[in-house]
């Protein structure tokens, strides 16, 4: 794995902006060609492509998404972060088809073989799922849950929100089936307003990049949501059972579904070596 240098992260923050290999090399004096090599180097540290060519430019990929959010600080590129864009390189063959639905919903197509990894949370306020028969494991990490924010918001700024200055705001929550469970407001506020319900992930964070509320989100999410958001934890000394992270499989899962836990929990995965000649 290549060394990633605070030059190369430059080089791609540019072409991202300016949307060209040529027109970040003019604003940065570089040939286009060093320029090239650059990002090519940064992919290569990576494990993934940055950039998909089209018929105007370029367009950022799914992981140079996430390598931007970091670029203002690139020594806080999270291990876990880049270790998703490794798992492809460790595992080339590897196909990975994500899908939302809720958890019952996502435990029933385990038990059915329709889908081999799903990803809950239990604890606080959910329910007893029934996991007989099946392999789980604690994402681990200890970031708990937090608030998915706008950018411009007042907590987005601090590192930390105490429970207390969460009274009063307005949420966005999820919606579902009647009796499945759905991130609601913060559970230990006594009379949250409910601004707007979405079903989807993708919704809910969209109204949130839009400035019309406030979300509950895991940890685990918190290096992938999308631009406009801004994760922020939450000091709730009330939360006395914090809710955590699990990854549910079958007991004899396949070698693909064991790679993916692996990449999940951070567990490291041999990336094979590279040749030139």
């Amino acid at each position: 794995m290549s060394e990633m240098t605070l030059a190369g992260l430059r080089v791609v923050v540019e072409v991202a902006r300016r949307g060209s290999f040529t027109a970040a090399a003019d604003v940065l004096g570089y040939t286009q060609s060093a320029v090239s090599r650059q990002v090519g180097a940064v992919e290569t540290a990576v494990g993934s492509p940055l950039f998909e060519r089209w018929a105007r430019g370029v367009r950022p990929t799914a992981a140079c998404e996430a390598l931007l959010r970091h670029a203002a600080g690139p020594s806080r590129l999270e291990a876990a972060e880049l270790r998703r864009w490794r798992l492809k390189e460790a595992h080339p063959a590897l196909t990975v088809r994500l899908g939302e639905a809720g958890s019952p919903v996502l435990l029933r197509r385990l038990r059915a073989g329709r889908i081999e990894v799903a990803v809950i949370a239990v604890g606080n306020g959910l329910p007893d799922y029934d996991l007989a028969g099946l392999r789980t494991e604690s994402v681990p990490g200890g970031r708990g849950f937090g608030v998915a924010v706008a950018n411009g918001h007042l907590f987005a700024s601090q590192a930390e929100v105490d429970v207390r200055d969460l009274a009063g705001q307005v949420w966005i929550v999820g919606a579902g089936q009647e009796g499945d469970p759905q991130f609601g407001a913060w559970p230990t506020l006594a009379a949250p307003v409910i601004g707007h319900e979405a079903r989807t992930w993708q919704t809910r964070l969209g109204l949130v990049a839009a400035g019309l509320g406030v979300s509950v989100l895991p940890g685990l999410a918190a290096d992938v949501v999308p631009r406009g958001v801004t994760w922020v934890p939450v000091n709730d000394p009330g939360l006395v059972e914090r809710r955590r992270t699990v990854v549910v499989t079958a007991e004899d899962r396949s070698p693909a579904a064991d790679a993916f836990v692996r990449a999940v929990r951070g567990e490291q995965e041999p990336v094979p070596a590279r040749t030139s000649g």
